[in-house]
């Protein structure tokens, strides 16, 4: 029984004294060494923030957080915090393959243990997800569903470019019209299902109120009220009713003021069928 006891904490002990002096670790490295190595460089609110179908599903708890992204989301390719993206790190240090190869816990070991300090750059690249100072304070944040293979999904992704970044000054009005610009063909838009007087019809942008919707919903969960809003002639799937807001060409409008005394800035990311909103307010 002894023995068994010490052979137990002799496994403790070396596999401490590999995490700390080796910066090898292998696929089959156990799974408290990954969390304690993700745990280095993980930012739970960040990654609530982000991955609000996830944040819900956490209930606010931040060890099934870690958790996640330990066993799903790095390997999803998640950001772990606005300061740090597993594959990007790998993407931009070749020299750590060698290392590492695949493993991608790895990659967030050697930040946290040698590369910060060297300087190395771990933050994330501009992509489908959202990529936010730390200086920002989340006012609001909203998510709604697309079909990524439907021709709506095209101009969805689209718009949601053209808007995302776009920053409100104080006393200025957001005019999603402006922020998605004209959809024309000459912009990439391309004919999709539309509503047109209560009617089912196709037409050059379709989709693009989904955009518009998902920012008033998101504008709904921070407190901001529009100065200009209509609803759809049909019901929406995306949204709950009264949650939606249609836009077309410059007669109808999406539009708040900032009443902060900051810049507001409003985020929108579209990817894999996910579409997300946020506004923040530069702190």
């Amino acid at each position: 029984m002894k023995k068994m006891k010490m052979r137990a904490v002799l496994s403790v002990v070396i596999c401490s004294v590999v995490l700390t002096l080796s910066p090898k670790l292998t696929v089959e490295a156990a799974y408290n060494d990954e969390l304690l190595a993700c745990s280095k460089i993980f930012d739970a609110d960040y990654y609530a923030t982000m991955y609000p179908d996830i944040g819900a599903a956490s209930n606010g708890n931040k060890l099934w957080l870690l958790s996640h992204y330990v066993r799903c989301g790095i390997y999803e390719g998640r950001n772990a915090s606005a300061t740090f993206n597993a594959t990007d790190y790998k993407n931009k240090n070749a020299d750590l393959v060698a290392l590492y190869g695949d493993y991608l816990p790895g990659y967030a070991f050697h930040y946290a243990n040698a590369g910060k300090a060297e300087g190395r750059d771990g933050t994330p690249s501009t992509g489908t997800e959202l990529v936010v100072p730390t200086t920002y304070t989340l006012l609001g944040v909203y998510s709604t569903e697309y079909d990524p293979e439907a021709a709506r999904g095209k101009n969805i992704e689209i718009a949601a470019s053209h808007v995302n970044g776009t920053v409100v000054a104080p006393g200025q009005t957001f005019s999603a019209n402006k922020a998605i610009g004209p959809r024309t063909y000459a912009n990439g838009f391309v004919d999709a299902p539309v509503f047109i007087n209560k009617e089912h019809a196709i037409g050059v942008g379709g989709g693009v109120c989904q955009v518009s919707s998902t920012i008033y919903a998101a504008m709904k969960m921070a407190g901001v009220n529009a100065t200009e809003r209509h609803p759809h002639s049909l019901p929406v799937y995306y949204l709950p009713e009264g949650w939606d807001a249609t836009i077309s060409g410059n007669s109808l409008d999406l539009k708040f003021k900032n009443t902060y005394k900051k810049n507001i800035v409003v985020y929108e990311i579209a990817g894999g069928g996910k579409l997300t909103a946020a506004l923040y307010l530069e702190n």
